[in-house]
C-alpha cells in the first residue's frame, strides 16, 4: 500500500510540472492577448466614436468649434490609451523564488499608476479602481482548479475595464454635447444595464454601438411616457475580437492552452482521488486490531 501510494505521488508530481508548464503557456499568451486587445480597443473605440459623431448625432458634433471637436477628439484618444494600459496592467506575473516551499504563484492586480488619465476617466474609473484596489488574485500555479479561477477573474476583470470605458466615452460626448443632455447619467447606466438583460428593444447597428428604444417616463406628467431612441457606446469583446484578426489568433490560442489545462485537471482531480483513497485505506489498515 506505501508502494501505491509513492507510485501516485510520483504521478502527481508529473501532472503538477505540466500544470506548470501550461500555466506560463497561458500567461505568456493572455499577455500577448491583452496587449492587442489593448490596441484594438483604441481602435474600436474611436470607430464608434465616428460612427455617433457623423451618423448618430451628426448635428450635434457640427455645432461644435472646431476647437471642441478637438479637445473631444484628444479626449477619446486618451481614454483610449489609458484603457489600454489598464488591460495590460491587469496581468501581473511573479516568481516567489524566496518561498519556502518554492511555490511559483500568479498575480492578477489591477492597482494602476493614475498619472496622465484623462480628468473623464479619473474622475470615476480610478474611484472604482482605487476604491477596491488593490485588487489581488494569488494562486499557486500547480493546481489547476485554483489556475481555472484566476483565468476567470481576469476575464471578469476585462469584461469590467470594457463596461467602465463604455460608460466613460458615453460622458465624454455627453459632456461635448453630442448625445442628448436630457439623458442623465442614471439613464446611460439603465440603457447599458437594458441591453445586456435584454430587457429593451435592441436594433441592428455597427459593433461597439448599444442602439436600442427605451420607453421614458415623463417626470413632469408622470402619466406620460415616450419612447425615445439612444445610441451609445457600448463595447463588446466578442465584436473586438471578431474586427481584429491578431486579437482573434490570441484568444484562439488561449481557447487551445485552456483545452489541454482541463485534460490535465481531470488527470489531476482523478489521482488525487486516488490517493486520497489509498491513505484512506492505509489509515484504516494502521488503526484496524481484533477484539
Amino acid at each position: 500500500m506505501v508502494r501505491a501510494i509513492e507510485r501516485i505521488e510520483r504521478e502527481l508530481a508529473v501532472l503538477q510540472e505540466a500544470i506548470q508548464a501550461i500555466a506560463k503557456e497561458m500567461q505568456m499568451a493572455y499577455a500577448s492577448y491583452l496587449a492587442a486587445l489593448g490596441q484594438a480597443l483604441r481602435k474600436q473605440l474611436i470607430l464608434a466614436s465616428y460612427h455617433l459623431c457623423t451618423q448618430g448625432y451628426p448635428e450635434n458634433f457640427l455645432k461644435l468649434s472646431l476647437n471642441q471637436r478637438q479637445q473631444l477628439q484628444q479626449s477619446i484618444r486618451k481614454l483610449g490609451q489609458k484603457a489600454a494600459e489598464i488591460l495590460i496592467s491587469s496581468l501581473i506575473s511573479q516568481e516567489d523564488e524566496e518561498d519556502e516551499e518554492d511555490v511559483e504563484e500568479i498575480t492578477i492586480s489591477h492597482e494602476v499608476t493614475e498619472g496622465e488619465m484623462p480628468s473623464e476617466l479619473s474622475s470615476s474609473h480610478s474611484e472604482s479602481v482605487n476604491n477596491s484596489s488593490p485588487q489581488t488574485y494569488s494562486v499557486e500555479i500547480s493546481n489547476p482548479i485554483e489556475l481555472a479561477k484566476w483565468q476567470q477573474h481576469l476575464e471578469v476583470q476585462m469584461q469590467h475595464t470594457l463596461r467602465k470605458v463604455s460608460h466613460e466615452a458615453n460622458l465624454i460626448l455627453q459632456n461635448a454635447g453630442i448625445l442628448p443632455q436630457k439623458l442623465p447619467e442614471p439613464v446611460l447606466e439603465a440603457a447599458a444595464a437594458a441591453a445586456s438583460e435584454g430587457s429593451a428593444e435592441m436594433m441592428p447597428g455597427p459593433p461597439n454601438i448599444l442602439n436600442l428604444v427605451l420607453e421614458i417616463a415623463d417626470e413632469q406628467e408622470t402619466e406620460k411616457s415616450g419612447l425615445t431612441q439612444i445610441m451609445t457606446i457600448n463595447l463588446r469583446l466578442g465584436e473586438i475580437e471578431f474586427a481584429d484578426t491578431t486579437v482573434a489568433n490570441h484568444r484562439k490560442q488561449i481557447r487551445e492552452i485552456l483545452g489541454q489545462l482541463n485534460k490535465l485537471g481531470r488527470e489531476y482531480q482523478k489521482k488525487q482521488r486516488e490517493r486520497s483513497i489509498a491513505e484512506a485505506e492505509a489509515a484504516w489498515r494502521a488503526s484496524w486490531y481484533e477484539d
